[in-house]
């Protein structure tokens, strides 16, 4: 099967280039302790070793920082590091990565009084120096929420393109182009409705492609699938990520899916026919990464599948989160959210708190909830 890609233009990450028709590169995140720094690199090479073009590792620290100078010397993976709210990070990251990834709506968090304009123009600069690409990724639980104020509450897609448009705009009035954008959300439709939309309007720029908190297998490599064969049949994307809750030791499973996915479209083998049913309970989790605070978090996503199968039938959507950068903010359109901390889950309605629980008392308390909402939905039938 013959697929005409946009004509994007190239943008190098260390040894490969993305966009201008070059294969689409299959990236990974590292979910070892970035301070951990042999266990990182032997993630990163394991990675790097299944086919990963790109591995991204988080750095929310100075002790990251440092550990990251120790694993670039240990590792030959092409390296993206995973910038949050500290935008300052990058003039220490910026020497030992191939990439930079910064979210334009976690810049509000840190030197709240700095014009987010000039944390970008210091990110940039960082990159020019440092001979770095760069990800603009716009995701839909952490969208510039001057964005939001500005529309429906059920049209998520606009902020964010307009999010990355802006950001665009002021990169290329730097003369910086080594760019890619990403636009990413939990629902695979509203995937395919960002990006086509935003490829019509810049049709040059790479994009990266990817279901964020696409939930544990075989889920959560359908919801990918069905996203991925709608825009990549289509010419879109330049690189993808697979987001999967997995054990660690499991990571290279987001490679080897990936590329069993693009494999398939290119050959014609399209298998969307098994249609993600979203009038049924939808179970989203995020990628298991180096920011999960307890790694219960990964058990705990597998029992919240396991204990609601009961409510199969409902068209509820449940949220288990891994950590307090997207826990929050990622859990506030799910009819039931947990964002895990160290010693506690956070339970929440919506956007109203329920409570923090102990790790083993979170699932009869979730039940409760759960049972409650279906007895409203029965009621109103």
């Amino acid at each position: 099967m013959t697929i005409k890609r946009n004509q994007t233009r190239p943008v190098r990450i260390g040894s490969i280039i993305i966009g201008d028709n070059h294969p689409i590169a299959v990236q990974s995140m590292t979910a070892t302790k970035t301070q951990d720094i042999d266990a990182t690199v032997a993630q990163a090479e394991a990675l790097r070793e299944r086919g990963a073009g790109v591995v991204r590792i988080a750095v929310d620290s100075d002790k990251d920082a440092e550990a990251l100078g120790e694993i670039r010397k240990q590792t030959t993976a092409n390296l993206a590091v995973d910038l949050q709210e500290n935008f300052r990070l990058a003039e220490k990251v910026a020497p030992f990565v191939d990439k930079i990834r910064y979210n334009p709506g976690h810049l509000y968090h840190h030197m709240r009084d700095t014009p987010w304009q000039d944390k970008v123009r210091f990110i940039i600069q960082q990159a020019t120096d440092h001979d770095c690409a760069i990800r603009i990724g716009v995701n839909c639980g952490s969208v510039d929420p001057a964005k939001k104020e500005k529309y429906a509450k059920d049209d998520s897609v606009t902020p964010m393109i307009e999010s990355a448009l802006e950001h665009c705009e002021l990169v290329d009035s730097l003369g910086f182009f080594r760019y890619v954008v990403s636009l990413k959300d939990s629902d695979p439709k509203q995937v395919v409705e960002v990006n086509k939309r935003f490829a019509q309007t810049r049709p040059e720029v790479p994009l990266h492609l990817g279901v964020t908190e696409a939930g544990m297998p075989p889920e959560g490599i359908i919801k990918t699938r069905i996203a991925f064969e709608q825009l990549i049949g289509k010419g879109i994307g330049d690189t993808v990520r697979v987001s999967l809750t997995l054990p660690n030791n499991r990571k290279p499973e987001e490679i080897d899916a990936g590329k069993s996915i693009i494999d398939d479209i290119h050959a014609g083998r399209v298998r969307s026919v098994v249609v993600f049913d979203d009038t049924k309970l939808n179970i989203i989790s995020c990628p298991s990464c180096s920011r999960v605070e307890n790694e219960a978090f990964i058990e705990l996503a597998a029992s919240v599948k396991e204990m609601t199968e009961y409510a199969k039938d409902y068209a509820i959507t449940i949220a288990v989160m891994g950590c307090r950068v997207n826990g929050p903010g990622e859990t506030d359109d799910a009819d039931l959210g947990l964002w895990c901390g160290p010693a506690k889950v956070n339970l929440k309605r919506r956007t109203e708190p329920l409570g923090a629980f102990g790790y083993d008392e979170i699932l009869p308390k979730l039940k409760e909830e759960l049972d409650l909402l279906i007895a409203n939905k029965s009621a109103t039938l």
